[in-house]
């Protein structure tokens, strides 16, 4: 009964198209969660010396974000009965009906309640646009907001990170069997995919025949059609998998923590506002963070590890006075390690957004528009659980090469059955879709860079799109090839007309302008804490994942990825917290700590 009332209750939103308000979150605490009365984004700065720092007490473990990577480290750490692990998570134990419901990415990016709302800094590469850039808030960080696409990547990825790193452990063949073992795959166990694992992933249960069109027309300009694109080579057209259960979003919250809450050795606190790190010299003692305004600090026994994605864990660095000493400095930090790769190596894929208006066939447009197609929506989730309101923000995928030298697929398309301006804006009133296409492997870096000493203030945040020639003639081409995908006779009969970027881009510089007027990020952002051996530029951890120069710390999430994946990155982010807290365990097994 309390699901059908969930339901019933997420119905009655989505009649009311679902603008982006702000819910109060619930204040009480769950299972064993210790919860701040308040939300994060209602907490004053405060100074350390105005107010006496309450003692959480010390832990063998204290980990700072409880987004993807905390969870599964939450999980594993704490399955070791004989030590205490503390999970420290800024945002609230969400309950909130749209992050469980999958078309909630709707209701959740750009809302306080489940974002950090960030936004770029104006991009030269986008024409000087500010764009959103959306991180999760609360226990499952941004596996609660994100499109539930389940890719591991190419085995070139992780060769490369061996490469790199100078480790071995990290290649494709080492990393497969830790893929597997997270995994609860839907076509069961085998020597590509695993059974019984906490991360589950399921077939999509809705069907557009527009997207099936599109698929036969890239069949028809020589793309291959694929089965799975999560056996090392994604090349292909294909449904995407999705981390759901049943139709409902499977977060890290739900598949890692929910079954290890009641451990006795396990304190999970939300509502704590990381500051910075506890250092005794250039070795990490704990966290500084804030409750209710109220300064905090817990201790660590045997390591302190930033869990808080690409664009938290290096300000936090940065905030301890780890980092580029020349920033530093401008801030009134004091430096303990000058590291100028912290914040730097930020890449991200860069969708550009090709819509085409159609006849004679059936888009989401025309259903969401119209209160009819709205009460069918949901009523077909209240029934049967299928339909539009498990749908992931794109249902159809294609991996392809952006020129037929490229040795593997560069380009990854996201293709939907609905058109809008932009994120938050109603959709089109005419039957349209979406072919979005990114660079898998952009040449752009960027950086993140704390303005202050406060927690609480955004970082600033500037991925450099498209500022490498390289990126600028790649978007030109693949801006091409997805006109040459619509131009197949699969597609023919429902008369596809370019609305963006529109007919008139034609030559590269032309093409490069269009893709910064409709290119915007799908919310992959790694590489800011970036893994390598100590002597290459920018590395910051080692590949065990420990920031050189500094004891007892650990960066284990996505930030220290030295190349972005070739495809979707939260399940290669849960794959790297499962490895870090088997590198974790194993070493205090052998130091007997």
């Amino acid at each position: 009964m309390q699901l059908l009332g969930g339901i019933i209750l997420a119905f009655s939103y989505f009649l009311k198209c679902g603008s982006h308000r702000e819910e109060k979150p619930s204040p009480g605490a769950l299972g064993e969660v210790q919860q701040s009365g308040l939300p994060t984004a209602m907490l004053s700065p405060v100074t350390h010396e105005a107010q006496e720092m309450q003692n959480f007490g010390e832990f063998d473990y204290v980990i700072a974000g409880g987004g993807a990577a905390g969870c599964v480290l939450a999980n594993r750490l704490s399955a070791d009965p004989d030590v205490r692990v503390l999970l420290l998570e800024a945002g609230n134990d969400e309950r909130w009906i749209w992050t469980k419901i999958p078309v909630g990415y709707l209701f959740c990016i750009n809302n306080p309640r489940t974002d950090w709302c960030y936004r770029t800094e104006p991009e030269p590469g986008l024409n000087g646009r500010s764009i959103i850039y959306a991180r999760g808030r609360g226990l499952g960080g941004s596996t609660l907001i994100n499109a539930m696409l389940y890719m591991r990547g190419q085995v070139r990825d992780y060769d490369e990170w061996a490469a790199l790193s100078g480790d071995p452990d990290w290649s494709w063949d080492r990393v497969l069997p830790v893929f597997r073992e997270i995994e609860d795959h839907w076509r069961g166990a085998s020597e590509a995919h695993g059974s019984g694992g906490e991360w589950r992933v399921e077939q999509q249960r809705l069907s557009w025949d527009i997207l099936d069109r599109f698929a036969e027309a890239a069949v028809q300009t020589g793309i291959p059609s694929t089965s799975d694109f999560n056996r090392g080579d994604n090349l292909g057209v294909s449904q995407f998998e999705v981390n759901q259960r049943r139709g409902t979003r499977w977060s890290s919250a739900r598949g890692f923590l929910d079954p290890v809450r009641q451990r006795p050795n396990l304190k999970i606190v939300t509502g704590a506002l990381i500051d910075r790190l506890l250092l005794d010299g250039r070795s990490a003692r704990g966290i500084e963070f804030q409750m209710d305004g109220q300064p905090c600090v817990a201790k660590s026994r045997i390591e302190t590890i930033l869990a808080a994605g690409s664009i938290g864990s290096p300000a936090i660095l940065q905030r301890s006075g780890i980092g580029d000493a020349r920033l530093l400095q401008q801030l009134g930090i004091p430096v303990v390690l000058d590291v100028p790769g912290v914040g730097a190596n930020l890449q991200d894929h860069l969708q550009l957004r090709s819509i085409f208006k159609v006849s004679g066939i059936k888009t989401l447009n025309q259903t969401a528009n119209s209160l009819w197609g709205k009460a069918m929506m949901g009523l077909e989730y209240l029934f049967y659980r299928r339909g539009p309101l498990t749908m992931a923000p794109s249902q159809l995928g294609l991996f392809a090469r952006s020129d037929p030298k490229v040795p593997t697929p560069d380009l990854e398309y996201h293709v939907q059955p609905l058109s809008l301006d932009k994120f938050g804006d109603p959709l089109h009133d005419f039957p349209a879709f979406t072919a979005s296409v990114c660079d898998l492997r952009p040449q752009s870096r960027g950086w993140i860079r704390i303005r202050d000493r406060d927690p609480a203030s955004a970082p600033q945040i500037a991925p450099c799109y498209l500022s490498h020639e390289a990126d600028r003639q790649k978007a030109a081409r693949a801006i091409r090839l997805t006109r040459k995908i619509i131009a197949q006779a699969a597609l023919a009969p429902f008369q596809p007309t370019e609305h963006l970027p529109g007919p008139d881009f034609g030559s590269d510089e032309q093409l490069a302008v269009a893709a910064g007027n409709i290119g915007t990020t799908i919310f992959h952002p790694v590489g800011t804490c970036r893994m390598g051996q100590r002597d290459a530029p920018e590395s910051v951890t080692d590949s065990r994942l420990r920031v050189h120069g500094i004891d007892h710390l650990r960066v284990v999430d996505a930030s220290i990825m030295p190349t972005i994946t070739s495809g979707n990155t939260s399940t290669p982010t849960i794959m790297i917290a499962a490895r870090g807290a088997s590198m974790i365990r194993a070493d205090r097994k052998r130091h007997g700590a």
